[in-house]
């Protein structure tokens, strides 16, 4: 597989549409005018999601304040995303990219290695898109402890 793309402060975002868990269907189109975080993360109910998630929930005014909306992004199916909703009390929408088609226009789905095996995966990463549709700000291949916190430093 080729290397994905790599997107880059002041380039547009990628066009997307993807199926929501509470939304019916999210659009970079229908976003047009508002600020808003896409987050990428790795699959539902795993620790290191579970942890990022939650603590997206738990500083939702932080970005709120700043007028950013945010969304989560995984290849699970929406109904694994309401279930991990439902058992975090998440307060944001969840986006279904279970071909992992927007991930790689993100630049996001690529080669990763864990325990000397090489597989292609989601790579954790944060986009700020401004009410443009151009991005704002790029955190790639992050840590998921502490990373909410470090966003809301940087705003």
């Amino acid at each position: 597989m080729a290397k994905n793309p790599k997107l880059s402060v002041g380039d547009n975002a990628p066009d997307f549409t993807l199926p929501s868990d509470t939304e019916g269907e999210v659009s970079l189109s229908a976003l047009q005018g508002q600020k808003f975080v896409l987050y990428f993360y790795p699959k539902d109910m795993t620790p290191g999601c579970t942890k990022q998630a939650c603590d997206f929930r738990d500083n939702l005014d932080a970005f709120a304040q700043k007028g950013y909306a945010v969304y989560g992004v995984s290849p699970d199916p929406v109904e694994r995303h309401a279930k991990f909703r439902e058992k975090h009390d998440l307060n944001f929408p969840l986006l279904a990219d279970t071909d992992h088609q927007v991930a790689e226009a993100f630049g996001v789905w690529r080669e990763k290695t864990n325990y000397g095996r090489t597989y292609e995966g989601l790579v954790r990463s944060t986009f700020f898109v401004d009410a443009d549709g151009k991005i704002e700000a790029i955190h790639d291949n992050v840590r998921a402890t502490g990373h909410v916190g470090r966003l809301i430093r940087d705003l």
